[in-house]
């Protein structure tokens, strides 16, 4: 094992709660724990049993009741011996127990490193270390998937197969350096490109995945926008079934953005109500539109909303004009059906020549085909794979980007017929991004940033 040093940290969230549970992790963990639990000798017991007793202070006084369940190296999370302390949930409690661990010789562990002790472990890769991270904050059925096939393995266990193919061949084209002057080929060149090619047709779909990715991991951002008075925070207030936005039939009323979540089928939906899009009657209400019109620029997805009723047919044309000529997906939304005649219902449909989806935020007609619709909308654009492999991570985005640069470069190379040192300079590269990708290439500085980033604990 390459890191021995016994640790401990609170491994539940902090606060009052029934139970609080403290991991221990290192060589001798389960003995210093021992020392000063009464029970069963801790020391003694199978990996993976659960024992219960107390703990002591140094005076014999009980700290607390406790189940102590051991796991054995390398039979444990960090492959090291592992002592889980579940306690009753005092913060006082928890304080008591670490501080006896540390009188004890244990020390406080910091962010991420039992997780970063299990891949210095070989427990697994660098990219599903990662994915632990990922998994514990995932907030929807989408992100939460994600997280778990790339913490089984995802895409990573197939690069790292190929990265070593990739190895070979450049060993052999590095051995051809040595023989510079004989003209020989142990890299056969027709093997070496289907091998370049095979990699870049796992690379590319997982690279544009990531658009993907970036839907699952931060959801979705949707912005709603449309005239004065055209039902956008009443449309807010219907979606989330509450009074986020301040509803009123004078004009201008919402002057700055308002944001909040709804999941719809596993998707986390950051919905943006915006102040309308019109001539601004102060400088305050200027400000939110020039917001409106940033937070259209950031979009993921527009839904464009106009008042049925009141829109004319010029209106509506350069409504649409405007929405496209954005470039985002978006949705056309006539709110107030219920106020809107068959007659004009039909014109309107026939002027925008694409679906409408019609509503009443007001009524709550029709939200719940809306829903699907937005749900449709992003899984078609944005390919929302749920369960398949997908890039959450820019810095596996970045990796990937730099493997295929590097392989496509090698390729040209190949046709132009470089010569073998030149050829080798662009597979290294592409190596180095796949080993610092799944972690078999790393420094101190990469695990010390990825880790950092995880809670305290795990």
């Amino acid at each position: 094992m390459l890191h021995s040093e016994p640790i401990a940290a609170l491994a539940t969230a902090p606060g009052i709660g029934a139970i609080a549970v403290i991991r221990v992790s290192g060589d001798d963990a389960i003995a210093i724990t021992n020392r000063f639990f009464r029970g069963k000798d801790l020391t003694q017991q199978p990996s993976h049993t659960a024992h219960f007793g107390t703990l002591r202070n140094s005076d014999d006084t009980i700290i607390d009741e406790v189940l102590a369940t051991v796991f054995r190296a390398p039979r444990s999370f960090t492959k090291e011996d592992v002592v889980e302390i579940s306690c009753h949930g005092s913060e006082f409690i928890v304080r008591q127990i670490l501080q006896r661990l540390v009188a004890e010789g244990v020390r406080l562990a910091r962010p991420g490193e039992f997780t970063q002790r299990a891949f210095l472990n070989g427990q697994f890769d660098l990219v599903q270390a990662e994915a632990v991270a990922d998994l514990i904050a995932s907030d929807s059925d989408a992100s939460h998937r994600a997280a778990l096939t790339q913490l089984r393995g995802g895409f990573s266990k197939q690069l790292i197969d190929l990265r070593q193919q990739l190895i070979d061949f450049v060993a052999l084209v590095e051995l051809e350096l040595d023989f510079g002057e004989e003209d020989v080929e142990f890299a056969h060149r027709d093997q070496l490109r289907q091998l370049m090619l095979s990699i870049r047709r796992v690379l590319h779909p997982l690279i544009e995945s990531f658009a993907a990715g970036n839907v699952i991991k931060n959801g979705v951002a949707t912005v709603i926008v449309g005239k004065p008075n055209a039902g956008k925070s009443t449309l807010l207030n219907a979606l989330l079934n509450e009074e986020k936005a301040i509803v009123s039939d004078i004009p201008g009323t919402t002057r700055d953005v308002i944001e909040d979540e709804l999941f719809i089928d596993g998707i986390r939906f950051r919905l943006i109500d915006t102040a309308g899009l019109r001539s601004a009657t102060d400088k305050i209400e200027a400000i939110g539109i020039e917001r409106t019109q940033q937070k259209m620029r950031d979009a993921a997805l527009v839904i464009y909303l106009f008042d049925a009723a009141l829109i004319s047919a010029d209106e509506l044309q350069i409504a649409l004009t405007e929405v496209r000529e954005s470039g985002k997906p978006y949705l056309l939304v006539g709110n107030k059906v219920d106020a809107l005649d068959d007659a004009k219902q039909r014109q309107l449909t026939t002027i925008a020549d694409e679906e409408i989806h019609w509503i009443s935020a007001a009524q709550q007609t029709n939200l719940d085909a809306l829903r699907a619709a937005l749900s449709d909308r992003v899984r078609t654009d944005a390919a929302v794979q749920i369960g398949s492999a997908v890039v959450t991570n820019v810095r596996h985005h970045d990796h990937l980007t730099g493997t295929d640069n590097a392989l496509a470069r090698s390729l040209a190379g190949l046709d132009a017929g470089v010569t073998p040192d030149w050829l080798a300079m662009d597979l290294r590269v592409a190596l180095q991004h796949l080993g610092e990708l799944t972690g078999q290439i790393t420094t101190d500085d990469l695990l010390d940033s990825i880790f950092s980033k995880f809670c305290i604990g795990k």
